[in-house]
């Protein structure tokens, strides 16, 4: 079996599993209390703090711990939102829906005015038209993410960045499929709020965090107890934080090696199926290493009487990908990013994820049974 949709999510690293098991059988105690019991697995709750704040250059304080990237988007999006006031807001249409879903719904409400920066056929973001948004409202949350999830676009948010800091708007970045693959400096980026999620990175499901800049105060998304400096209410997932420390630092520790080895399964890719499939094409910018996630391809086949059963056929092979976004699959509407950027909507598209367990034998297996679906199909 082949596993290519590691954009939705990614294996447990067996050496992240190890370090969380003592946290699920041995230390098992509340963060909460004051016992001995309590005090041991608060511990390591800070430490894990600490290591991710070092591995992106903040302090500590400025890290809290959430279920995932959806809730630290929220969290970053409706808080800021409320605590500041603010009625305005931009974004693109090409964001994952943890971003445009809730934006749309603060909208919706009545709560802020929405608007959205221009891009081109390939998904490339307009900053020029970004910064006429910004020069003629008055502050604004810019929520624009690192790299898309679907075509592997990389937005330049350091450019970003400093467009928000000229007109002094708040900027948010969702960084999921970032996190974990590309280093990220807070000082040098001057971001108010970050995001990951450890299932992107080989930790485990059901456990992320927000990077949030002390400049900036907001209230917390769920109530309860005072848990996370009372910003988030809710007993800590233990073992989830653990977890998520320990893929973030082995991710830092060993990634030029791992992003020399995916990338070159990408490329791969790229020239079996070019060889191999008459008019392929690639959506994005996905083909192009300097402007795309090196983990993403977005292909883009010529249209045939297969494309609706592309990913079905490819299951029978025992090869799994993606039509789109996961957190989208099996809706009829397909994906809204491919619509925003008026991909023809008779040429199948797949999108392969890789990660660092991928070999180059299953890049030329899965190139050679997806020409073999197309050889099949009647000139």
């Amino acid at each position: 079996m082949v596993y290519l949709d590691n954009a939705a999510t990614t294996p447990l690293d067996k050496e992240v599993f190890d370090a969380m098991v003592p946290y699920m059988l041995e230390y098992f105690g509340n963060p909460s209390s004051i016992h001995a019991h309590g005090r041991q697995v608060r511990s390591a709750i800070e430490k894990s703090r600490k290591t991710i704040a070092t591995l992106i250059n903040v302090a500590p304080a400025e890290i809290f711990f959430t279920s995932g990237g959806t809730e630290a988007d929220n969290m970053a999006i409706c808080s800021t939102v409320r605590a500041l006031g603010l009625k305005h807001a931009v974004t693109s249409r090409l964001e994952h829906h943890a971003v445009l879903h809730t934006l749309e719904s603060l909208e919706k409400s009545g709560e802020i005015q929405l608007r959205y920066v221009a891009h081109d056929e390939r998904g490339n973001l307009d900053l020029n038209h970004l910064e006429e948004l910004l020069a003629t409202q008055e502050q604004t949350l810019v929520s624009i993410m690192h790299a898309n999830n679907e075509i592997g676009n990389l937005n330049d948010i350091q450019a970003i960045s400093e467009i928000c800091a000229k007109y002094n708007a708040i900027q948010h970045s969702d960084t999921v499929q970032t996190m974990g693959h590309y280093r990220h400096d807070l000082q040098k980026l001057k971001a108010h709020f970050i995001v990951g999620s450890a299932h992107k990175f080989h930790g485990p499901k059901g456990v992320g965090f927000i990077y949030t800049n002390g400049a900036v105060k907001i209230p917390p998304l769920i109530h309860g107890g005072s848990q996370e400096r009372n910003m988030r209410g809710g007993t800590e997932n233990v073992y989830g934080i653990i977890g998520l420390a320990k893929a973030l630092e082995i991710a830092y520790r060993d990634m030029d090696a791992h992003q020399q080895h995916i990338q070159n399964l990408k490329n791969r890719m790229i020239s079996r199926l070019t060889e191999q499939i008459p008019g392929v094409e690639f959506n994005g910018n996905s083909a192009m290493a300097d402007k795309s996630l090196y983990t993403v391809l977005n292909v883009s086949l010529p249209p045939s009487e297969i494309t609706e059963m592309l990913l079905f056929n490819l299951d029978i092979n025992k090869i799994s990908a993606s039509g789109g976004s996961a957190c989208t699959s099996g809706a009829n509407a397909g994906s809204h990013v491919l619509n925003a950027l008026n991909c023809d909507p008779d040429r199948g598209a797949i999108r392969f994820s890789f990660s660092k367990y991928n070999t180059p034998d299953e890049i030329d297996y899965v190139a050679e049974k997806l020409a073999g679906l197309y050889a099949k199909v009647p000139a």
